[in-house]
C-alpha cells in the first residue's frame, strides 16, 4: 500500500513511535509481549543459588504482594507456575516450601542481587530469557538476597537508559533502553529487610534486534568491592513492534495533525519520555502525529487521548493492536500490512471562520525545557508540527540568549518554508539573556534585521530598553514587553490596585517609562515606542494592573497573548493566544499590524469575545475610537462563547495556584455552575455583568452604559479572555480617568529607576536619565490634567 505522509520532518520517519500493552494483553495476544519472561522450573532451578533459613510467613507475604504487582502490571505468572506456587504453599516443611517458591520465581528473574553484611552488592545473571519488545515495556523479577537486612531502596540503573534529551550526539545510538524499578503499591518503595525477597524491574526498548545493556544495582553506598561487582552485561533480543497507520481527520474530514497521549493501565505514556528527541519533546506526555504517518506499537490495548488545540474537544478512545505473524517470529520490522487507527477531531468553535486568527507571539525553539545536546535546540520542522497540532495559526518563534548563534540562521524576515498556510511559522527575536533584558524582556515582531548594528551576535546590544525599541521601530517592528507580570508582584487581588510593585524583574518594568515615549518610525515620523503589553502567561492582576493604569492616563497600548513556551509554560504552545481580526487571508505582517492596532482579544482559547463594538465603532477599526459630543449612553455588543466541563473537575481547587495556568476558564466559573461572568469594564472597573452558559454556544450579549467623561471600555471573562479597549472621548477631551493612576505611574518610574540604573552601561547612562526624566515630567503633567481621583 502507498504510505502518504502529511508532514515531513527530518527528525521523524513515517514509521514513528510506539507503545506497550495497556491493561491486560488481549486474549489473542501472547503475554510474552508485556508479561514476565517464561521458563520451566526444570530449566532454571540451578541458575541462581537457593537462599536457606528464610522464615516462611513474612516471605510468603512479600511474595503475595509481588504477585499482586505482576497482576496490576498486566504481567501475571503463567498458570502452570501459579499452580506450582500453590503446591509449595501446602508443604508442611517450611524449608522445602521456601526452596520450592524460589525455584518457581527464579525462572522469571533477569538478575540476582546479593547484598553482603557490609552492604556490598554483587549482581549475577538470572535464568529469564532476556527478551524485550520494540517501543514497549517488559517486566522481570529481581531476586534479592539481603544478608545485610537493609531497608534501603534498591536502585536499578543502566548507562544505556539515560535520557536522550541532553545527551551528546555520539551517545544517542547507545541510549536505547529505559529502566524503572516498580516501587508502587502493593510493593513498598524500600526493601523489607527480609533475607530474601523479589522485586520487579521494568525495561523498555527503543529499537528492535539485538542490543546489549549493562544493568547496575545498588543500595545507596559502597556497593562493590573485590569479588563484588554490582553490574552485569545482558544481551537482549528485541522483538519488532507492529506498524499502525495513523488516520487523523479534522472536523471537515480533511487530513490534519493532532496531539496524542498514549497510556497504559499504570498511566505510563508512550513512547518513553526518556527516549524522545524532536519532534517529540521529553517534557510532554503528548506527541503530535499527522494523517498517514506510520507508528510503531507492540501488540496490545491502549487508551489514546487526543485533541487539536483549545477549540477542539479532548476525546479518548481505545486502540487494540494485533500481533502479526512476522512480529511473533521475530522478523525485523514486524510483519504484514499496516494496521489502521482512526481519529476524528471535533470542534466546539472555530474563530477563523469569522476572520479571527489565533497566534502565540512568544514561543522558543531553544532554551528552558529544550535541550542543548544532542542539538542546540530544535528545528523549524519540529516547531511547526506543534503549532499545527495545537491549531495555532501563527507561531512566532523567538530567538533569544540560549543557542542564539545557532538559531539565528532560521531568521529570514519572511515566513519559514515549513509554514503550511494558513499555518505560519515565523522567526523573530526576544531580547532575553542579553542587552536590555534586565530592564524587562522585549518581544520584537516583524523585524527586517534581527541583530542590532555593531556585531553578529548578542553581546553588543543596548542595555537601555528604549534604545532597543528605537532600533526596532525604525524598521517597522511591532514591539512589547514579555511576561509582563514579573517584577510587578503585589499582595493584592484588587484590580486596579494602587500598591507600587518592586519593579525588580524581567516583565513590563521599563514599560512604565517606554509608554510615555514616541520614537522615529520607518519614515521618520514619530510612532509609539511600545505597541502592546504581553498577557496570559503571568498572574493577571500583575499584568492588567499596570496596563489599566496607563490606559487611565490616556496611553493607548494594546494587549497581546503569549505562552513563553517552554519557559513559563512547557505544557504546549498556544496556552496564551491572541485572536486577530483580518479582513483578507492570513498574513504575518498583517497579523502583527492587528496587534499594533488592537484588532484582537486575548485568552486561553477556552472562551472567546468576538466583534466587540461600542455603538457603531468596532474594536480595532476607526482607531478604536467613538467620539461623543456630550456625556450620554452607549450600547455595547459582544459575541461571546466559552466551554466548561459540565461538572467541575474533582481536582479543581486542590492544586496549588502556580500549578495551573494563570489565565484559565475554570477560574472564571461561577461557583459550581457551568456559567462564567462576562463583564463590561470602564476605566478599569466592571460596571455591568452578565452570566454566560459555558456550553460552547456563541451568544450575542448587549450592555448599556452611560459615559460621563472621556473613558476607555473593554469586555472580559476574567481570568480567561479580555478584549482590547475602545476609547470614548467626550467633547474632544483626552482620557484622564484617574489622578491616582497617574500618581501610581509616577511612583513606578522612580521605583523602576532604583532597580534598573545599575544595569545600564556607562555610555547609555545619560540617555537613560533623560528618558526617565521625560517619563516623570509626562506623568506630572498628567496628574495636573486629571480631574478625577
Amino acid at each position: 500500500m502507498s504510505r502518504r505522509v502529511f508532514l515531513h520532518s527530518t527528525s521523524i520517519v513515517p514509521a514513528a513511535l510506539a507503545v506497550p500493552a495497556l491493561m491486560r494483553p488481549p486474549t489473542d495476544v501472547t503475554t510474552a509481549c508485556a508479561g514476565l519472561a517464561m521458563g520451566t522450573v526444570e530449566s532454571c532451578e540451578s541458575r541462581l543459588p537457593l537462599v536457606a533459613g528464610v522464615p516462611l510467613q513474612p516471605f510468603v507475604s512479600q511474595v503475595t504482594r509481588m504477585i499482586g504487582a505482576t497482576e496490576y502490571l498486566g504481567a501475571p505468572l503463567p498458570p502452570e507456575h501459579q499452580h506450582e506456587l500453590e503446591a509449595a504453599l501446602k508443604m508442611t516443611d517450611e524449608a522445602s516450601a521456601v526452596a520450592s517458591i524460589q525455584r518457581v520465581l527464579d525462572c522469571h528473574c533477569l538478575v540476582g542481587v546479593q547484598i553482603n553484611p557490609e552492604m556490598r552488592v554483587k549482581v549475577a545473571p538470572g535464568p529469564a530469557r532476556p527478551e524485550l519488545v520494540e517501543q514497549g515495556w517488559r517486566h522481570f523479577l529481581v531476586k534479592v538476597h539481603n544478608e545485610a537486612g537493609t531497608t534501603a531502596v534498591l536502585r536499578g540503573i543502566s548507562s544505556q537508559a539515560r535520557r536522550l534529551a541532553g545527551a551528546m550526539p555520539d551517545e544517542v545510538r547507545n541510549l536505547w533502553l529505559d529502566l524503572q524499578m516498580f516501587e508502587s503499591q502493593p510493593l513498598t518503595r524500600t526493601l523489607s529487610g527480609l533475607a530474601l525477597e523479589y522485586r520487579i524491574v521494568q525495561l523498555y526498548s527503543r529499537d528492535p534486534g539485538q542490543r546489549e545493556a549493562t544493568l547496575t544495582f545498588d543500595v545507596g553506598q559502597g556497593t562493590q568491592d573485590l569479588g563484588y561487582r554490582n553490574e552485569v552485561p545482558v544481551l537482549f533480543t528485541i522483538r519488532p513492534a507492529e506498524t499502525v497507520e495513523w488516520r487523523v481527520r479534522d472536523e471537515t474530514g480533511a487530513p490534519t495533525v493532532a496531539a496524542f497521549v498514549i497510556r497504559d493501565a499504570q498511566g505510563r505514556v508512550y513512547p518513553s519520555r526518556a527516549k524522545r528527541l524532536a519532534p517529540d519533546f521529553a517534557f510532554h506526555p503528548q506527541v503530535y502525529r499527522a494523517d498517514g504517518e506510520l507508528v510503531r506499537l507492540p501488540a496490545g490495548r491502549y487508551d489514546v487521548e487526543f485533541w487539536r488545540g483549545p477549540e477542539s474537544m479532548t476525546k479518548t478512545q481505545q486502540l487494540t493492536v494485533a500481533e502479526s505473524a512476522g512480529s511473533a517470529s521475530g522478523q525485523s520490522g514486524g510483519g504484514g500490512a499496516a494496521q489502521g487507527a482512526s481519529f476524528q477531531i471535533e470542534r466546539w468553535i472555530d474563530p477563523a471562520k469569522f476572520g479571527w486568527w489565533s497566534g502565540d507571539h512568544h514561543i522558543h525553539a531553544a532554551g528552558c525545557a529544550h535541550y542543548m545536546n544532542p542539538t542546540e535546540g530544535v528545528l523549524p520542522a519540529d516547531m511547526v508540527r506543534h503549532t499545527l497540532g495545537e491549531d495555532l495559526k501563527v507561531g512566532a518563534t523567538l530567538t533569544w540568549g540560549p543557542a542564539f548563534d545557532t538559531q539565528k540562521r532560521f531568521f529570514t524576515g519572511r515566513d519559514d518554508l515549513v509554514s503550511r498556510p494558513p499555518y505560519l511559522l515565523h522567526y523573530d527575536v526576544e531580547v532575553s539573556g542579553f542587552g536590555s533584558h534586565q530592564s524587562g524582556h522585549l518581544v520584537l515582531l516583524r523585524l527586517k534585521e534581527q541583530i542590532h548594528p555593531g556585531g553578529t551576535s548578542y553581546e553588543h546590544w543596548p542595555t537601555l530598553g528604549l534604545n532597543t525599541l528605537r532600533w526596532a521601530k525604525r524598521q517597522g517592528a511591532v514591539c512589547g514587553p514579555a511576561h509582563s507580570g514579573w517584577g510587578l508582584e503585589v499582595n493584592s487581588s484588587d484590580l486596579p490596585n494602587y500598591v507600587v510593585p518592586p519593579f525588580n524583574g524581567i516583565g513590563a518594568n521599563e514599560y512604565i517609562v517606554d509608554v510615555t515615549h514616541e520614537v522615529p518610525g520607518p519614515d521618520g515620523k514619530p510612532v509609539r515606542a511600545v505597541d502592546f503589553i504581553s498577557t496570559v502567561d503571568t498572574p493577571y492582576v500583575w499584568e492588567l494592573n499596570i496596563w489599566y493604569h496607563t490606559l487611565n492616563v490616556g496611553f493607548r497600548t494594546r494587549i497581546s497573548g503569549e505562552t513563553d513556551f517552554p519557559c513559563i509554560y512547557g505544557e504546549k504552545v498556544g496556552l496564551g493566544r491572541s485572536y486577530v481580526k483580518l479582513d483578507g487571508k492570513l498574513d504575518y505582517a498583517d497579523w502583527c499590524e492587528g496587534l499594533h492596532r488592537g484588532r484582537n482579544y486575548v485568552g486561553d482559547g477556552r472562551s472567546h469575545l468576538l466583534d466587540f463594538t461600542v455603538d457603531t465603532v468596532r474594536m480595532g477599526e476607526s482607531e478604536s475610537e467613538l467620539r461623543l459630543s456630550d456625556a450620554g449612553p452607549v450600547k455595547v455588543h459582544v459575541r461571546a462563547a466559552a466551554l466548561l466541563n459540565e461538572k467541575p473537575s474533582p481536582e479543581r481547587g486542590k492544586r496549588r495556584y502556580q500549578e495551573q495556568p494563570y489565565w484559565d476558564v475554570e477560574r472564571a466559573r461561577i461557583g459550581e455552575t457551568r456559567e462564567v461572568a462576562v463583564e463590561l469594564v470602564v476605566n478599569g472597573y466592571p460596571v455591568a455583568k452578565q452570566s454566560l452558559v459555558a456550553d460552547g454556544a456563541l451568544r450575542d450579549l448587549t450592555f448599556d452604559a452611560t459615559i460621563e467623561r472621556s473613558s476607555w471600555l473593554a469586555v472580559r471573562i476574567l481570568p480567561s479572555s479580555h478584549t482590547n479597549p475602545i476609547w470614548v472621548p467626550v467633547a474632544g477631551k483626552p482620557v484622564r480617568a484617574s489622578r491616582r493612576s497617574a500618581e501610581w505611574c509616577l511612583k513606578g518610574v522612580d521605583q523602576c529607576w532604583s532597580q534598573k540604573e545599575r544595569f545600564i552601561k556607562r555610555d547609555e547612562l545619560d540617555q537613560a536619565k533623560a528618558d526617565y526624566e521625560h517619563a516623570r515630567r509626562t506623568y506630572q503633567r498628567l496628574i495636573s490634567e486629571s480631574e478625577v481621583e
